[in-house]
Order: C-alpha cells, then structure tokens, then sequence
C-alpha cells in the first residue's frame, strides 16, 4: 500500500484521564463534522447524473437503455469497489483514503462533463464509481472505532443523513444549472467543489483512537458490549478473520440479500423517479427534482427516528426496527402507484414517505453488518453487504429499463412493490437473532 494510505502506529498512551476526555470529546465532534460534510459531497459526484438525465437524453440523443446502460455499469463497479476498497480501508488511513478518492472524483467528474460520446462517458463513469468506493468504508471504520455499540445507532444515524442532506441538495443545484447554464456544468461544479472538500478531508479527517495516544473507545466509555466487540479472537490474521467473521458468516449473507432489495427499490425511485414524473405528470425538471428532494428530507428524518429507536427502544436490537420499516416501504411504494387521483402534494408526500421508510433499512443494515462481524473488518463486512447492495441498484438500472421498456410504469411498479415486500421476510430471523440483554462476554450475533 502506498505508504500515506497506511494505518498509522499506535502512538504513546495518554494518562491523564481529563486529558483523554477533552480529546475524545473535541475529536468526535471533528471527525463527524467532517466526515457528514464528505460524504454529502460523494453524493454530489455521483447522483448528479440521475437529475441531469433528461437534458443529457435531449442534448446527446440518447435513449433509456443508454441511460440504464452506464447506471447499471457504475453500480456494479461502485459495489465491487466497496468490497474491495472495504479490505484494504481496514488496514489503511482514513483520513487520506476517503480525501484522496474524492479528490479525484471530482477531477473524473469535470472531465464528465467536457464529453460527449457515449464511449468515453461510460468510460469515466466506470473510473468514478471505482473511487467513489473509497467513501463508505472509510466512514464505517472511523463510526465503529469512535463510536461505541451502547450510543452507535444514534451517531450512525446522524452521519447518514449526510446522503440525504447531500441527496436534498443536489437536484435543486443541478436543476438550477441544467436551466440556467448547461447540464455540463452539472458535473464540472460538483467536481471543483469535490477537490476542496477532499482537501479539507485530508487536513481534518483522524485514525483511530489509538494512533492519537487515546484508549479504546470501549475503554473509555465503559461500554461492556463494545469491549467484547474488541476482545473477540485477537490472535487471528487478517485472512483468517475475513474469512470466518464475513465469508462464512450466515448472519452477514442474510443482510447482503436483504440489502439488495432495499436497493433495488431505494435506486429505482432515486433514478426514475424524475422520469415518472415528467413523463406520466409533465411537470418540469425542477418540479420533479423538488419531488425527489422530499425523498431525501423523508429519508434523512426515517435514520434518525430509525437509529434513535434501536437504542433506546429495543436496547441495540436493529431487527425490530428494520422489519417494521420494511412494511412501511410496501405501503408507501403501494401508495404512490395505486392513489386514484394524481397532484403534485399528494405524490409528493409519497415520496417523502418511501424516503422515511426506506432509509431506516439502508442505514441499520449496514451498521448491523459491522456489528456481526470482527472490529478489525469492520471495512471488509460493510463493503461486502454493499456489494449485494449495488447489484440489486444496478438492477434499477438496465434491467428496470427493458422491463419499462416493455410494461411501461406498470412493470416499474410491480417489481419494486415485490421487492419491497420481500425485504421484511428476509429480515426476521433477526427478530431474535440478537438479545437486548448482553452482557460483557457476549457477541453481537453469536458465531457458530
């Protein structure tokens, strides 16, 4: 590995417990702050295609299964990059991995948007999935070694309202571009922007606690659960922890599957929901892309109710919470295909509401991946769950298109309604796979 990329060493242990606390307090606050600030600008540089997809359709003279074409391709090389860049982001720095691979999706993405052939924009859209990978893991890594199991749900929640903030933001910026300037520039601004915030990433991302002199945070917050989590088998290698606390792992296979689903569902209203709505409804660019921003808003408060709730209400257990949202997302999807009577609130309270519901799971899954599986990969379970995930997002992409292609809205509603309904049957083994009563020496999901 290039020797910046690497995990630091551990440095010399602070004594002073005041000392300790000031710093684990000033450091959290530091490393969330910049890290939510991040990721919302990965999404900058990658949903960006999704709202300018009508005006590239018209200027370029390309059809859906162009579109779905490069949106399929991008998901499976985002989702082999999360696995693989997972591996490697457990041994290496967090701070300049996650900096650098958003430095230089922002150059692809300028790059982007001086192209035309369909060739050279598959070509780059491909490179800007492969280092828009280096995003999740790095971001996972730093929520599991900062942030203990007994509080995680909350933090998790927090920081991954950053896909919403960032997912809220970008169709009005783009929408305002496309109609002012150009749909280029829709790729050309996000990418400048992407280059500074990567740089700010660099400057004031951190490893973990131990390579600032700081105890564990088990340790320091005394969380029994945590400490368990951190003891658990630290003679293996890291081959040898992939392969029982990921590969072989039962739990861990049953969330990627599910996760496939939420992100069938989660990409196909995300890229097509604009679509839908221009073309059955005729609204504007921007009267759908403000559709879609309520998507985002509803997603952004479903994480924090999902998160908040699997703490303190069911003690850690994310099972409970997943499932009901599952059948929240049935209902919403079967509400906004089936409603009687079309209008702009009501579909758009149906969008807000799928976001809701649909961004508990997205959330929880991942950080139920990282908790049934060894703290030292932590990267490699949550990029391998990813991977499921963006198989299932690039089936949104040309799969969805020929069956719209063939069935119209009509095949686009039925199989995400399917999708959505097989999501809850999928999650309830975890109803009991995990109590809310663990004590020191217990694991998160018992290995066999």
């Amino acid at each position: 590995m290039i020797n910046f990329l690497k995990s630091e060493q551990h440095a010399k242990t602070v004594d002073d417990p005041k000392e300790i606390d000031e710093a684990y307090k000033y450091w959290r606050f530091h490393i969330m702050f910049t890290m939510y600030i991040g990721y919302a600008v990965f999404y900058f540089t990658r949903k960006n295609f999704s709202y300018v997809m009508p005006a590239m359709i018209a200027d370029l003279g390309l059809d859906k299964a162009d579109i779905g074409m490069m949106g399929s391709l991008f998901y499976i090389t985002y989702g082999c990059s999360k696995f693989f860049s997972g591996i490697i982001s457990d041994r290496s720095n967090p701070r300049f991995f996650m900096g650098v691979g958003l430095i230089i999706s922002g150059i692809i993405n300028i790059l982007f948007g001086f192209s035309s052939s369909l060739l050279m924009l598959s070509i780059l859209w491909i490179l800007n999935a492969i280092f828009q990978g280096w995003g999740w893991p790095a971001c996972s890594k730093l929520l599991t070694t900062w942030y203990s199991r007994s509080e995680r749900g909350f933090w998790w929640a927090l920081w991954n309202t950053a896909h919403n903030v960032g997912g809220a933001l970008i169709p009005l910026l783009i929408g305002y571009i496309t109609l002012h300037y150009s749909w280029r520039y829709g790729f050309i601004i996000p990418g400048i922007i992407a280059i500074f915030v990567g740089l700010f990433l660099c400057w004031r991302l951190r490893d973990k606690p131990t390579t600032q002199g700081l105890p564990t945070i088990g340790h320091w917050r005394k969380d029994s659960l945590e400490l368990a989590h951190e003891g658990e088998d630290l003679k293996l290698n890291h081959n040898e922890i992939l392969k029982k606390y990921v590969l072989t792992n039962k739990y861990i296979w049953l969330l990627a599957f599910s996760y496939t689903l939420v992100y069938i569902v989660r990409t196909a209203i995300n890229d097509w929901g604009n679509l839908y709505l221009t073309e059955q409804y005729n609204y504007s660019l921007i009267t759908a892309n403000s559709a879609l921003s309520l998507f985002e808003v509803g997603g952004l408060m479903g994480s924090l109710v999902a998160g908040w709730s699997s703490d303190k209400i069911f003690g850690g257990n994310r099972g409970p919470v997943n499932l009901i949202f599952s059948i929240g997302i049935f209902l919403a999807i079967s509400a906004l295909w089936l409603i009687p009577v079309g209008g702009f609130v009501l579909q758009a309270a149906c969008f807000f509401t799928i976001g809701f519901f649909i961004f508990g799971p997205q959330m929880l899954i991942g950080m139920a991946a990282a908790e049934c599986s060894h703290k030292n990969a932590v990267g490699a379970a949550t990029g391998f769950v990813g991977l499921f995930a963006y198989m299932g997002a690039a089936l949104s992409g040309y799969p969805l298109a020929l069956i719209m292609t063939e069935y119209q809205w009509t095949g686009f509603f039925t199989v995400i309604t399917a999708a959505s309904a097989a999501i809850g049957l999928l999650l309830l083994p975890f109803l009991k796979a995990q109590s809310s009563q663990h004590t020191s020496d217990t694991i998160i999901y018992s290995q066999s």
